[in-house]
């Protein structure tokens, strides 16, 4: 019944996402006021009958009815409920159905919100946002349909992935999707833009709460990403270059060029062209990235299996592509730069650059990304681009950025003089300069890391910079208390000053990347008990085997004693699960997070008897920064997304 039910919900959806789209078109072109509206409550009803689809899966897979093939491969009845709840998104129909309902969601949203308003907009925005959740049900209900029967019905279910059973399910995947859906909403509205012919700036204005939103989530959703990494994956890193893990970062870069360039085109109406197609090019690498990660044509640990899934997503990018440039083509006369750049020492001309930087930062990726299927389809052999490629070439560019993000910021719109630009970076330059020289004293050797914490330093003593003046302006102009001007500058611009956040976490961001990767001690060996191994300032001894049972595995964990240079500081005790269903066993990595740096325990093998075990301790310095960086970047984006009535009441709690 549960399976009929979903099966008939999302046959229902699609006929009336259909109708929804054709009816929007149709009545504007008609004026047909009636049709409209039938069209807008056609997406309201469309929400319902895929919320009602979702709910009959997860209700399927929450009461472990496992005559439906998803719940039998990817749940089981010894689960928790929350494992159950995130078998929903943890294969490929269930992740595609949890789309589609997001996809629906947002599009209900839009109709509420502008029902009343952008009457020239919101139709073909509607047309889109229906076109796309059609896609997304002509896919579940074709080569990806997770209500597909399963015979004979087996007594237990197969369960997740072993690398899947992790809290961390509960929340990486909805960030990211979060992030990926999200980003649907702006491309709509410049689809419908380009459709109309209303190019001004008013869709950018409608669109771009939405899109620094999407831009938040799936921010959170990398770096959390890299969180989970590092905890579960048992390998002591948290970003290895990985293609779906490319998949993801592809669109980031592009959508970070798409929030800067806007601001050009707000205030000076320039780069026209270039922000719609930033935005359909963001659009499109979401599309990409989920053909990567479903069609299984890359080997990935984050990967989906393979399926005829790949092909339809493959389609729907040609026609996201297709249509995008000839629509351009067409509009290419009402699309011309207003405005010029006056002076290479302008906001503009930062921008431009950081652009340049971005969109040539993504390109790299994607060519590093799709070089082994381009070398498999031309020679017919396999290759891998590792991650030395990706360093090397990500590097220079990243210092770049990083260079731009301190400058931009205190560079004027149009122009200034070299003058001004001197007396505005030289204490950041001097802070800079001196961190920088400060690292070579103590040893650091290498260009690329020296130069990394110099940028970071100067980034940072930007941001302070500004807030300084900034505060300072306020005192002296109205009186305030530092808490109420502070206040105050985020209610007169918050988009500039939680741009300067933003710029602080990825300062801290890009020092806690350098510094684990450049410093990390790693030994590796094989303990009897009583020995020990050392790494840094501590070292591990070996004292015995311990082994418990869970619902779904067996685990078999090591005690270690943990040892400083002066006394023991602890114990740790890294495992290895063990699944019926999987031949090798997955790690269970046990760690202890520091500012300064990570103690990192990997349980290798072991003896039978316990007399002997495997492991490998690292030393990871500054790891907890890179989480840090992420958390304030994500602080910075809804302090610039806040509504000003917000931060109004909020600054005016403090009395002058």
């Amino acid at each position: 019944m549960t399976a009929q039910l979903g099966n008939i919900a999302l046959w229902i959806a699609l006929v009336i996402a259909v109708y929804g789209a054709a009816a929007a078109v149709i009545g504007h072109r008609r004026q047909g006021s009636a049709l409209l509206e039938s069209a807008y409550g056609a997406v309201l009803v469309h929400c319902a009958l895929v919320t009602v689809a979702l709910l009959s899966l997860e209700y399927a897979l929450i009461t472990s009815d496992f005559s439906i093939r998803y719940v039998a491969f990817n749940s089981s009845r010894n689960y928790p409920v929350w494992y159950k709840i995130a078998g929903l998104w943890g294969a490929l129909e269930g992740s595609l159905l949890l789309w589609a309902w997001m996809q629906a969601t947002l599009a209900a949203q839009v109709i509420i919100m502008y029902r009343r308003k952008h009457r020239d907009f919101l139709p073909y925005v509607s047309a889109v946002l229906m076109g796309i959740s059609a896609f997304f049900l002509l896919v579940l209900l074709i080569p990806a349909n997770p209500f597909e029967q399963h015979f004979p019905v087996p007594a237990d279910g197969q369960g997740l992935n072993p690398l899947l059973e992790d809290t961390s399910m509960l929340v990486h995947p909805l960030l990211l999707y979060s992030g990926y859906v999200g980003f649907t909403v702006p491309y709509a509205f410049a689809m419908a833009a380009l459709i109309t012919g209303s190019l001004r700036e008013e869709w950018l204005y409608i669109t771009r709460r939405w899109a620094i939103t999407a831009w938040m989530f799936l921010t959170a959703g990398i770096v959390y990403g890299g969180w989970w990494s590092y905890h579960v994956l048992g390998w002591g890193g948290y970003w290895a270059w990985d293609p779906v893990e490319n998949a993801s970062f592809m669109p980031w870069l592009v959508a970070t060029a798409y929030i800067h360039s806007v601001m050009t085109q707000e205030k000076r109406g320039m780069l026209k062209i270039w922000n719609l197609t930033l935005i359909s090019l963001t659009f499109a690498l979401v599309i990409f990235g989920t053909f990567l990660t479903r069609s299984g044509i890359l080997n990935s640990v984050h990967a989906f299996t393979q399926g005829a899934v790949g092909y339809f997503f493959l389609a729907f990018l040609a026609v996201i592509l297709l249509s995008t440039v000839t629509l351009l083509t067409l509009r290419a006369d009402q699309l011309k730069t207003e405005g010029t750049v006056d002076s290479f020492l302008s906001r503009e001309s930062a921008f431009l650059f950081n652009n340049l930087l971005l969109v040539i930062f993504c390109f790299t990726v994607f060519l590093g990304t799709i070089f082994p299927l381009l070398a498999e389809a031309v020679r017919g052999v396999k290759v891998s681009v590792g991650a030395p490629y990706f360093n090397y070439v990500a590097g220079p560019i990243a210092l770049g950025l990083l260079f731009l993000m301190g400058v931009g910021p205190v560079i004027p719109w149009r122009g200034g003089s070299w003058g001004s630009l001197r007396r505005n970076l030289l204490g950041p330059g001097i802070a800079g300069l001196v961190a920088g020289l400060l690292a070579f004293t103590l040893g650091i050797r290498e260009s690329w890391i020296v130069t990394t914490y110099a940028l970071a330093v100067f980034v940072s003593a930007v941001v302070v910079q500004e807030y300084y003046r900034g505060i300072r302006a306020r005192r002296k102009s109205a009186g305030e208390g530092p808490i109420r001007a502070l206040g105050q500058l985020f209610v007169r611009n918050r988009r500039r000053y939680g741009g300067l956040v933003v710029h602080l976490g990825v300062a801290l961001l890009a020092v806690g990347i350098a510094s684990s990767s450049a410093f990390q001690i790693e030994q590796e060996g094989m303990l009897k008990k009583g020995e020990m191994l050392e790494a840094g300032m501590y070292r591990v001894r070996f004292d015995r085997l311990t082994s418990s049972e869970g619902p779904t595995h067996v685990k078999v964990q090591g005690v270690f004693t943990v040892f400083n240079e002066r006394h023991e500081v602890g114990e740790m005790r890294p495992g290895l699960r063990f699944y019926q269903r999987s031949q090798d066993p997955i790690a269970e990595v046990d760690y202890w997070i520091g500012f300064k740096e990570d103690l990192y325990l990997i349980l290798g093998s072991f003896d039978r008897q316990g007399d002997w075990a495997v492991i490998k301790l690292m030393v990871n310095p500054m790891v907890s920064w890179i989480w840090i960086g992420g958390a304030i970047m994500v602080l910075g984006t809804v302090i610039a997304m806040l509504p000003t009535r917000f931060l109004s009441a909020a600054s005016a709690r403090e009395k002058p």
